[in-house]
């Protein structure tokens, strides 16, 4: 039997600590995933649920978007996955009972964790203006006030259309059509502020935004470099795939600020052997201070070009530009600042230097780490530089691997959630349609935003996510979404952006990953995109949560039908209808999708072309891969600072907090804990147990101020903080970000500690922990 959601919010800021772990997953990690689903599911649910999960007749994970091979587990699924699909498969259940129970300000006052503890939303309510509590409203009335907000506005681009990453390819599809065909490019999405820093570099870089290696690749790679990225709780079915690798005669090299156990150990919990002994996944721990990995890399590429017969010159040659620019700028890289930057030693980036020489194909993978600062896609390039210095894209065992975190994030993108859309997609996507799509860009997260401050938007309509809580500067954002006309939220779960509203709210309740979807066709499908380009079906195998429940694409349909009406000769009904027709259009607009409802009905899937993998083409402006030159940035901190990178909990997914510990890192019962090491503790006067506030510091002079974090004296890279976001969210200064792709530089923080009194700590509960969807 599922256990009752919690009646009151925990204190979340008197943690216990413990040494942090030096092994992941095993024994413990099965425990912790049996108890979290028997809680929310019961038992014989539990078991109905996760057999199904990543399976080739099941359902895609709402988790992470690490790829499955050909060959599945029974249980093809991690404890964060579990966790994922535990949260949504829930039997508890917020009625109107609930919201007439709880006002908005009562549920401004609660914590993530506890909003996303009550259960899945059953019926679709409304936020009157001048209203303290949500009631419950029709379907028909909700699409009603929609449609009278959006034709009230004076230009379509006062409208902010957000996606969230788990959004399925069908719905994504038909949101973006939507939104275009009302007459705006404003569709921000969660990419804007993880791997649009990626996708910017390798656009550049390669000509395809997307990773160029498959889950083979990393199996057969003699060396494979994890930089700024934490698979053990992030991505735990990475492991395995690095575990094979390693069987393989694989070298692995972890580049990091923090030891992460996951890396350290891998306890296969697939495997007996594996869950007693483990296996040892780095061979080489290079702890670089935060945001001295340009640095790095361009010290390894000067080296690389020095070292005889150590570059492909062939491959350079024949599908290469720049690289005379790029050689002499390298050239100039000096050993003491790369050390100054790095925090690393000399012996310490010789032997990385060993490694990448004796390595025939190499695989760099990366995520937030590296995308999350000013000099984020100069970063990336660097890293595509040392990669196209020994002809590493386009072989097997070898490229670039940034790892995603929305199980859907870059299929959305693929079906053109993109505030900066190509013109040729544009040019397809009106021929098949007979519309006319504005050429203007639009905005991303960070510009939306601002128009909504600034009074440029009213209204934000978001399909899933949690919009307040995965964006920076936190109490400016609330206070710009406070000025927004209406606020839409199609949701499967409470969260915090369902108390941050505009004059009106509606939320919608939709069907997640998990609910059968049938239509009047009868059973339907979706599909999503992996990290890896593959594309596959999944297939929800439980009664909806609610009969009340719409589908995604039922939400966009029925929305576009009440907007745009009989001026609208798309056929939104027959897409309600039956999933296949969207799917027959995107066919014939995206490139890669020929003849997707066939394809998409095979048990694997398919894989989308990708040039640079495929045949080394690079459809770049030069047409061929272009090396950089970018000059080297790394962070400089005043005396008596620290520089703090924002970070997740083992016990959260993105905003999502399925629970209050950090079982790897030794953190239990709580959330508020700065990460500081002893050393720079000692010199700053901060005790481990001491309670500080936390103050940014920007060029703007604002404070950002988060009241009330436990100091926990850890092994972090010198210099260097961390602490859990989205608690620490309101530090980033919502125009710190990255040059060319705009994504939050949340993981390059300079922060100063000033003590709080700890008996005004833990009375309270978290006010800024946050759940996703």
């Amino acid at each position: 039997m599922a256990a009752k959601p919690p009646a009151g919010d925990p204190v979340q800021d008197a943690p216990q600590v413990a040494p942090p772990k030096h092994a992941a997953a095993g024994l413990p990690a099965i425990g912790h995933t049996l108890k979290i689903a028997q809680a929310q599911m019961g038992l014989a649910r539990t078991a109905r649920t996760l057999l199904k999960v990543n399976q080739k007749d099941g359902f895609d994970c709402p988790g992470c978007a690490w790829p499955e091979g050909d060959k599945r587990h029974t249980a093809e699924f991690c404890e964060n996955g579990a966790k994922a699909v535990a949260e949504e498969a829930t039997l508890r259940r917020v009625t109107p009972d609930f919201f007439a129970a709880h006002s908005v300000a009562d549920l401004a006052s609660r914590s993530g964790y506890w909003l996303g503890q009550q259960g899945r939303l059953t019926q679709p309510v409304h936020l009157a203006e001048g209203a303290d509590h949500y009631e419950p409203v029709t379907w028909e009335r909700a699409f009603q006030i929609i449609a009278e907000e959006l034709k009230a506005l004076g230009s379509p681009d006062e409208a902010l259309f957000y996606t969230s990453g788990r959004t399925s390819n069908e719905a994504a599809f038909l949101f973006q059509l939507f939104a275009r065909e009302f007459g705006t490019n404003n569709l921000p999405d969660c990419s804007n502020m993880c791997h649009e820093s990626s996708g910017s570099a390798l656009t550049e870089t390669i000509g395809i935004g997307k990773g160029s290696v498959t889950l083979e690749d990393l199996h057969q790679a003699d060396l494979i470099i994890v930089a700024g990225q934490n698979p053990g709780t992030n991505h735990p079915r990475m492991l395995s795939a690095l575990e094979k690798a390693k069987a393989s005669g694989a070298k692995i090299i972890s580049v990091n600020p923090l030891p992460e156990a996951g890396m350290e150990r891998f306890k296969n919990p697939q495997t007996p052997l594996g869950m007693l002994r483990g296996t040892p996944l780095n061979d080489l721990f290079l702890q670089i201070r935060i945001g001295g990995d340009q640095a790095l890399f361009r010290l390894l590429n000067k080296l690389v070009i020095e070292a005889d017969g150590a570059v492909d010159e062939d491959f350079v040659r024949e599908h290469t530009h720049g690289y005379e620019d790029f050689a002499a700028a390298a050239r100039k890289a000096d050993w003491a600042e790369t050390l100054t930057a790095t925090g690393l030693t000399r012996p310490e980036i010789e032997r990385a230097l060993a490694m990448v020489l004796a390595s025939k194909r190499t695989i760099v993978c990366w995520a937030m780490g590296l995308t999350q600062h000013k000099h984020a896609v100069a970063t990336i390039r660097e890293v595509v530089n040392l990669l196209l210095l020994r002809g590493n894209i386009g072989r097997p065992g070898a490229g670039v691997c940034p790892v995603r975190g929305h199980s859907n994030v870059q299929g959305d993108r693929t079906m053109g959630i993109f505030e900066r859309p190509a013109p040729a997609f544009l040019d397809a996507l009106d021929r098949e349609f007979g519309i006319t799509s504005p050429r203007h860009h639009g905005h991303d997260v960070v510009r939306a935003i601002e128009a909504l401050r600034d009074g440029r938007a009213k209204v934000l309509f978001a399909m899933g996510g949690n919009f307040v809580a995965a964006t920076p500067d936190t109490d400016v954002t609330e206070a710009a979404v406070r000025r927004a006309a209406l606020t839409v939220h199609v949701s499967t779960k409470l969260n915090r952006s369902h108390a941050v509203t505009g004059r009106q709210a509606l939320i919608l309740p939709t069907l997640g990953r998990t609910d059968r979807d049938v239509q009047a066709t009868g059973r339907q499908f979706v599909t999503v995109e992996d990290s890896m380009g593959m594309v596959h079906s999944s297939r929800g195998n439980l009664a909806p949560a609610s009969p009340h429940l719409l589908s995604e694409p039922a939400i966009v349909a029925r929305t576009a039908r009440a907007v745009l009406g009989d001026a609208s000769a798309t056929p939104w009904e027959e897409f309600e209808r039956d999933y296949r027709a969207i799917r027959d259009r995107i066919s014939r607009v995206i490139p890669g999708f020929e003849d997707y409802n066939a394809r998409a009905a095979r048990p694997e899937g398919f894989r989308l072309p990708h040039a640079p993998r495929d045949e080394r083409r690079f459809p770049t402006a030069t047409g061929k891969a272009n090396f950089t030159a970018a000059p080297v940035e790394y962070p400089r901190v005043p005396e008596g600072r620290l520089l703090l990178q924002t970070l997740r909990s083992h016990d959260q997914y993105n905003t999502t907090i399925y629970g209050l510990d950090d079982r790897y890192r030794g953190i239990t019962g709580g959330r508020r804990v700065v990460l500081v090491h002893p050393e720079d503790a000692a010199a700053l006067g901060l005790a481990d147990g001491s309670y500080t506030d936390l103050v940014s510091e920007w060029k703007d002079g604002v404070e950002r101020r988060a009241p009330g974090f436990r100091v926990v004296h850890y092994p972090t890279a010198r210099g260097c903080a961390a602490a859990y976001y989205p608690e620490t969210n309101v530090l980033v200064p919502l125009d710190s970000t990255a040059d060319t792709s705009n994504t939050p530089a949340s993981k390059s923080v300079v922060v100063r500690f000033e003590a709080a009194p700890e008996q005004a700590l833990a009375q309270q509960p978290d006010r800024k922990g946050v759940n996703e969807r």
